[in-house]
């Protein structure tokens, strides 16, 4: 079958605000204006800190509240001592969790989350996330009317907290409006990055933080990549290393019946749904749409077109044609070709469009690009492009999705974001299944496509 194409809002070469890269201690703050420092007294600063510096031994879930040991490098504990006076001060700051880089300010201050939103230049209306550090804190954030943790949460927590997972609660007043989106909901995470969990500690109020990157690009799993989208906007990051997921935390709202992720991320589906009370858990636009929810989002990456690099993104995704679906690690029966056919039969799709971009008389509605990006995601199966053509093409392997979508999803923003770095005019992607990570990447990819190409098997 010929492959079928369809195109997001919004599609095509991006602007970057910063054109920048790198690491290190870094630039000057530009703009001097509403809580950002003036360019001529304040740098911004990239200082690294080690992970391991932090030790926490977490005693029952019931509590989670076990306070680190004693950093062992002390230069360590006085840059979460920096970081959280910078934070008291109202200005934002960059670090590393588990998921991605965030961008943090205190959460029930709205003059100080209204500098996050300023240096990434995010709509007003996309919510954020609230990271908390003990179940203590999350407590004293609940309105006198819902005093207590909802029950159908109890074995989630128990199982990802501190970790990968956030969850919808009732907005108690401590959080201003500004942090929800004008919603009566919170979203709250217990992250379990040593250094994120210090830094929240260190402060003594809770963090709200989107990702560290400008609003749109892709999330940042380096402090390199927070440095070239953010140097200049915000006084200080602090680097951690690479993050460990490499996408962003699963929302899951249990305020809803049936309850349902509304964003995949780091706790699977799958995972989910063995947990008592979360037999029947949805996700949001597999399983339902609600307008009403697509206009006025209750958690972040839900309304915009995100994660998208300055290049061009055209997802090629497998769409299978009759009721059995194409899995990711398993052959298909029932006259379905099977994974290996499958999986051919895109590359193959994938590699006609590399030859008709290569094309001496492209489409006249095609204008040539330089240079094409290839993020691969099936190991080391064969490909039909030419020698001669190689020059003009730059790949990144993500991983094997056949035997780990974990890999795939810890290595694809990095992998949009070294394509973008290698001068690319535009990135095709193999597509996924979905089971496990491969449900949450699937959801990044279509978010930053302009353009889906479907693979009919």
């Amino acid at each position: 079958m010929e492959p079928t194409t369809t195109a997001n809002n919004g599609g095509g070469r991006r602007s970057r605000n910063d054109s920048s890269s790198g690491g290190g201690v870094a630039g000057e703050i530009s703009g001097g204006t509403n809580g950002i420092p003036d360019s001529s007294s304040t740098l911004t600063e990239c200082i690294i800190v080690d992970p391991s510096s932090f030790l926490y031994v977490d005693n029952t879930h019931s509590t989670l509240s076990s306070p680190p040991t004693a950093p062992t490098q002390t230069k360590d504990a006085a840059t979460i001592q920096k970081a959280a006076n910078l934070l008291r001060s109202g200005l934002p700051v960059a670090f590393p969790t588990e998921t991605v880089y965030g961008l943090a300010a205190n959460a029930t201050d709205a003059s100080s989350v209204s500098a996050v939103f300023r240096a990434k230049g995010r709509p007003s209306d996309n919510p954020l996330i609230v990271h908390v550090s003990s179940l203590a804190m999350l407590e004293s954030l609940l309105p006198s009317s819902h005093p207590t943790i909802p029950s159908i949460y109890t074995a989630a927590l128990r199982a990802f907290w501190p970790g990968p997972l956030t969850i919808l609660l009732p907005r108690g007043p401590r959080i201003p409006l500004s942090v929800t989106g004008g919603h009566g909901t919170m979203a709250i995470r217990f992250p379990s990055h040593p250094i994120a969990r210090a830094l929240i500690d260190a402060c003594g109020f809770p963090l709200a933080a989107p990702s560290a990157n400008t609003s749109g690009r892709p999330s940042p799993t380096l402090a390199s990549h927070v440095y070239a989208d953010l140097n200049g906007r915000i006084p200080l990051i602090i680097d951690g290393g690479p993050c460990d997921c490499g996408v962003e935390s699963t929302v899951l709202d249990g305020l809803r019946n049936p309850p349902a992720i509304l964003r995949p991320g780091g706790v699977t589906w799958e995972e989910l749904k063995e947990l008592p009370g979360l037999e029947n858990v949805q996700v949001y636009k597999r399983d339902f749409v609600e307008a009403g929810m697509e206009a006025a989002p209750t958690t972040p990456g839900m309304k915009y077109r995100h994660y998208s690099p300055e290049a061009e993104v055209v997802l090629f995704e497998l769409r299978s044609t009759s009721a059995a679906t194409v899995a990711n690690g398993d052959c298909v029966s029932g006259g379905v070709p099977s994974l290996e056919v499958a999986r051919t039969r895109l590359r193959q799709t994938l590699d006609s469009e590399i030859h008709r971009l290569l094309s001496p008389t492209p489409p006249a509605s095609t204008s040539s690009p330089s240079r094409i990006g290839v993020l691969r995601t099936w190991g080391d199966a064969t490909t039909s492009i030419p020698t001669s053509a190689t020059s003009s093409i730059e790949e990144y392997h993500l991983g094997n999705a056949a035997t780990s979508p974990l890999d795939v999803a810890r290595h694809l923003f990095q992998g949009l974001r070294e394509l973008e770095d290698r001068g690319v005019d535009v990135i095709l992607v193999e597509g996924i299944g979905e089971e496990r990570e491969g449900l949450a990447v699937m959801n990044r990819l279509r978010k930053a496509a302009a353009r889906v190409v479907y693979v009919d098997v």
